[in-house]
């Protein structure tokens, strides 16, 4: 017997510091705020939204992908360990990934050049905590 899914629902990345985190994600997708703690926020509303864990929960395509920031400032991301090797995020076509390589050399971040996966180009690049995130686009 196996358990039958009906999508994807959501991931949540750990972060060392959200603000640096939400500046990066802000500009490179400019995603929607799905849930957010107001800063003005009482009590009801805090308890109301505790699973943000001081975070944020973005809405994107498809689902929702959250940041959360509870890592210690020294730690960092890497693929070799058990949990997370990579998050990939589809774009509809080559020229995505191409002006995605402007806006990732204006925030600095460390990337690849777009590479032929067969049967779509990958651009492998990394967040501000080492995270490797991928965008895929579909050969023409």
């Amino acid at each position: 017997m196996s358990i039958t899914t009906n999508g994807f629902s959501h991931v949540r990345l750990t972060v060392r510091d959200i603000d640096v985190s939400r500046r990066f994600y802000d500009t490179l997708f400019g995603w929607d705020v799905a849930f957010e703690l107001p800063d003005d926020a009482d009590e009801e509303t805090r308890e109301q939204l505790w699973f943000l864990f001081g975070g944020i929960i973005y809405s994107i395509p498809g689902g929702l992908l959250g940041l959360r920031p509870v890592a210690p400032g020294d730690d960092r991301f890497s693929e070799n360990r058990v949990g997370l090797d990579h998050v990939s995020f589809g774009v509809p076509s080559r020229a995505e990934l191409d002006a995605a390589i402007e806006i990732l050399d204006s925030l600095g971040a460390e990337h690849e050049e777009v590479k032929d996966a067969g049967p779509m180009y990958i651009l492998e690049f990394r967040d501000p905590d080492g995270i490797a995130v991928e965008l895929s686009a579909p050969k023409d």
